[in-house]
């Protein structure tokens, strides 16, 4: 069983920073990729970025040059470091896992940009 937590997120001017995070059980973060997607109101749940386990990652077009994720493998968690955040950021963010064929998520956290 994998479990997964995020926290982070809040209420955010447009331009500002935010940094998630997503502390997962056991030592999976090291062994398979890990990736974050969001969830806006009203609209489905859409990839954001994903890291590999060689530490390269991709970016949705939405967010490349804004968002980086990055992983901290000794305290198994793996972060979203958000900036210049838009309204159109608004949305939950997920963790993600997909080990042995099935996903995993987290509860979400939810991010607001605005004024």
């Amino acid at each position: 069983q994998v479990q997964l937590v995020e926290s982070g997120g809040g209420l955010v001017q447009p331009g500002g920073s935010l940094r998630l995070s997503c502390a997962a059980s056991g030592s999976i973060i090291s062994i398979i990729p890990m990736a974050w997607y969001r969830q806006a109101p009203g609209k489905e749940r859409e990839w954001v970025t994903t890291i590999t386990i060689g530490g390269s990652a991709d970016y949705a077009d939405s967010v490349k040059g804004r968002f980086t994720i990055s992983r901290d493998n000794a305290k198994n968690t793996v972060y979203l470091q958000m900036s210049d955040l838009k309204p159109e950021d608004t949305a939950v963010y997920f963790c993600n896992a997909y080990l042995l064929n099935r996903d995993y998520w987290g509860q979400g956290t939810q991010v607001t940009v605005s004024s």
